[in-house]
């Protein structure tokens, strides 16, 4: 198998099993330690994942490795990789700093907490804290993986950590270690994982960090790609990381937990129709290297329609049978969770399998386009929100989040064929139009078996497995082509 294909068998187990964790092992933590102690642990992961921000830098590397690599200049690498890592280790200092300061004002800032509960979050948070510090400046191993291509290598490594989490994990839960563990696990496995992955390109790659060089040309080429995708990432911010705070000021916590729960099943949605398309930025940066438009456009095609298979039949399975599984997962109360999510997935349907024209842009260098079109998504967002939030709640919230989306999508359709020069109607033709045919059919067949009534796991299950049979059945009849058929029974008998 190549690279791609391996790398996305084991994105797409390591998915599986972040699911199975989501839905299984969770509530058996939060129940073995408390909601208490899982709040603080809650409340200083976000803390810490909104400070250590990498401003881009972590794209900008995979993009240049990619570049380079494209016109055969390992030289080049080596100079880029000296100059990023001792930009991460300016930045970490920085960081640093923002982290004491936080810390100092902690009391301030969470008055809510009792003085035991300040104390527990204090070491946790000093916990998290000095991991955070010590793994920063390795965040470009990703990106240096994926440009030389070793996705198996890097896919083994973050499943690695998943495991070695879950098993260490659960015998500290079983013995009766409490929050402080939990934390301590979660930094061993990254310390350990980072040691791979150094190793990996040790001994995979020709790479030799070239730590002395300097180049302010090459400096400011990088921060001109980095500010835009900085610009990039704090708008996707602006989305589901605000959310909470902005129906927070006009709802109740109830109205939050139900977007919580919402937010948790489109992000599961979107990691599994999305989990390949980080791998194909290499042989886009090659395309674009050769300027080969045409061949851009048909990779958008190839991977556009497998992320379609994937997304398409999440987005049927819980449209028919979402009320049933949020009953049988959050319980009753949280009726509301259905429309919101269906209002977050039906966007993200028609993006996601257009990603590959993501990929383009990065590695045409033409994020600055890009960021215009994410702040656009951003401004509508909060214009709406706010109203929408005050008058109608959590669904007035999610209205306003699926015409941010919806404003996104369109925006980046009209780039990619005025500017990037792919040909979108011919993209949709080959995609959604001749895949119509597959989901209807499954759509119609799914229906008629959820109108009989089995309120369990067992029936939703049974049911599930049922529908996945006839998707496939019908997805190989008269969806799949027959280059399609090859790679997904190659992909099923391992050839």
């Amino acid at each position: 198998m190549s690279q791609i294909k391996q790398g996305a068998i084991l994105s797409y187990f390591n998915l599986g099993l972040n699911v199975l964790i989501g839905l299984v092992y969770t509530p058996w933590m939060i129940s073995s330690i408390g909601k208490a102690d899982y709040g603080l642990y809650t409340l200083a992961m976000s803390i810490i994942g909104l400070l250590a921000f990498d401003f881009g830098l972590g794209n900008a590397t995979t993009k240049f490795i990619c570049e380079y690599l494209a016109h055969d200049r390992q030289d080049k690498v080596n100079a880029l990789l000296g100059l990023v890592f001792k930009l991460y280790l300016a930045l970490d200092a920085l960081i640093f700093l923002v982290f004491m300061g936080v810390y100092i004002f902690l009391p301030d800032i969470y008055e809510g907490l009792t003085v035991s509960e300040m104390g527990a979050f204090k070491v946790v948070f000093i916990i998290a804290a000095c991991y955070c510090i010590l793994s920063f400046p390795f965040i470009p191993l990703n990106g240096i993986l994926t440009g030389y291509e070793k996705f198996v290598q890097l896919k083994s490594c973050d499943l690695f950590q998943r495991i070695f989490i879950v098993i260490t994990m659960a015998i500290c839960l079983i013995y009766g270690y409490g929050l402080y563990a939990l934390v301590i696990v979660n930094s061993a496995a990254g310390i350990i994982t980072i040691a791979l992955k150094l190793l990996v390109i040790k001994s995979k790659t020709p790479l030799k960090v070239n730590i002395r060089f300097w180049d302010n040309a090459e400096l400011k080429r990088i921060f001109g790609f980095v500010i835009w995708v900085t610009v990039i990432a704090l708008s996707q911010r602006m989305i589901f990381n605000i959310a909470p705070s902005i129906l927070g000021i006009f709802a109740d916590s109830a109205q939050i937990a139900v977007l919580g729960v919402a937010i948790t099943i489109e992000g599961y949605t979107y990691l599994f129709a999305n989990a390949i398309s980080g791998m194909f930025l290499p042989r886009v940066s090659k395309m674009v290297a050769g300027k080969d438009v045409s061949a851009v456009q048909k990779l958008m095609v190839r991977v556009g329609r497998l992320q379609l298979f994937i997304c398409g039949f999440i987005f049927i399975w819980f449209a028919v049978f979402g009320r049933e599984f949020i009953n049988l997962w959050v319980g009753p109360g949280y009726s509301a969770v259905y429309l919101c999510t269906l209002l977050f997935l039906i966007p993200i349907v028609i993006q996601l399998p257009q990603e590959i024209g993501i990929t383009y842009i990065i590695a045409a260098n033409k994020v600055r386009t890009q960021s215009y079109i994410y702040i656009g998504m951003a401004a509508i967002n909060l214009v709406l929100a706010i109203p929408l939030s005050k008058f109608y709640g959590v669904t007035g919230l999610a209205v306003a989040i699926f015409t941010a989306f919806s404003y996104r999508t369109i925006a980046l359709d009209l780039m990619f064929h005025k500017r990037m020069g792919l040909n979108m109607i011919v993209f949709f033709r080959d995609t959604f139009g001749r895949l119509l045919l597959p989901f209807a059919l499954t759509t119609i067949i799914m229906i008629l078996s959820n109108l009989i009534p089995v309120e369990s796991w067992f029936g939703l299950i049974l049911k599930s497995i049922v529908a996945t049979v006839i998707f496939s059945i019908v997805l190989m009849t008269f969806g799949a082509n027959k280059e399609e058929k090859t790679l997904i029974k190659s992909i099923i008998f391992r050839r």
